[in-house]
């Protein structure tokens, strides 16, 4: 009876065996592990317990596998390999998968990004499909229930277990007809016109309005929409304006004109977060990628164009 039950296995003592098998000493083991002869010598003695059989006998100056240790290499090798495996997670296969994706993002931050994820969806990977939700005002909840796989916004979702990364940054900007208005010049101009405005749900406003009225501007509005994609409709044919991201100018936005704002604004960071448990999912992983690439795209416009409303607007000629 062995003095060891075989469930004492674990992979280092595996890899110490291959390692003593394929370099044919304990000391050259010991070395390209990084351990001591004894640690090595200690591990196949454990081995020679669970398998019954002296794996390596002396041989002149050096060490000679038996045969039942040459007959275990390619077992063990097999095993590695299956515990790596596992620890990495099912391979995925863009090309024969059929998974489907949810992605939570509001208008903006779909238009913007999501395009060209399809696109290459749509020719390395047939099977795989991406359903969008808006993500309203995103919440941890939505990736911890498995509401979504992923939320693109520009306040991403707090929480220990949530990963975020940042993506693109842009700006808020004023849109305007120009076939029937003009970019206001100052802020008198701008408080005097009539304006769309964004609200995404019954009872939060988008964040620049509640800057808006932190500061004191309060504005003539027209019309409340509760998405970014509802602006064009209204604006067209007007004298409205409305603030809006200034890359929606590359599509959404396209035939209107825009200007900055007679008034400070912030950046508008874009991120995109996920839930801790699909860190190492390959699926996962690829989907972020692609999604990055995306935006490093859209990075790289604004570096040759030497600014975003270079880009946006270079985009459209």
């Amino acid at each position: 009876m062995n003095e060891f039950d075989y469930l004492g296995l674990d992979g280092r003592a595996l890899r110490v065996f291959l390692t003593v098998l394929e370099t044919g000493s304990v000391t050259a083991a010991a070395e390209y592990l990084g351990t001591t002869q004894s640690a090595v010598s200690h591990t196949l003695e454990k081995l020679r317990g669970i398998t019954g059989d002296p794996l390596f006998v002396k041989a002149g100056r050096g060490i000679a596998a038996t045969a039942h240790a040459q007959a275990m290499a390619e077992p063990v090798r097999a095993l590695l390999d299956g515990m790596r495996s596992l620890a990495l997670g099912p391979r995925f296969d863009p090309a024969s998968s059929r998974r489907e994706f949810t992605i939570a993002a509001n208008d903006y931050q779909r238009d913007l990004l999501l395009p060209p994820v399809l696109q290459t969806m749509c020719t390395h990977a047939p099977g795989v499909r991406m359903r969008i939700v808006p993500a309203g005002i995103p919440t941890v909840e939505q990736l911890r229930e498995g509401y979504c796989d992923l939320i693109i916004s520009p306040e991403p979702p707090m929480g220990s277990d949530v990963v975020s990364e940042h993506l693109v940054t842009d700006q808020l900007v004023c849109y305007y007809d120009p076939a029937h208005s003009q970019p206001p010049a100052d802020m008198e101009q701008y408080l005097a016109a009539r304006h769309i405005g964004l609200r995404f749900d019954d009872s939060e406003r988008a964040d620049f309005e509640n800057r808006f009225r932190a500061r004191g501007i309060h504005r003539t509005v027209a019309v409340v929409v509760d998405n970014v994609a509802s602006i064009p409709s209204f604006m067209r044919g007007t004298a409205l304006l409305a603030i809006a991201p200034s890359m929606l100018d590359r599509s959404l936005m396209r035939g209107l004109a825009w200007a900055p704002p007679p008034f400070p604004v912030p950046a508008l960071e874009v991120h995109m977060s996920w839930h801790r448990r699909n860190e190492q999912d390959g699926a996962h992983q690829w989907l972020r990628g692609l999604i990055r690439q995306s935006a490093e795209a859209l990075q790289q416009c604004l570096a040759q164009h030497g600014g975003l409303a270079q880009c946006a607007r270079g985009s459209n000629t």
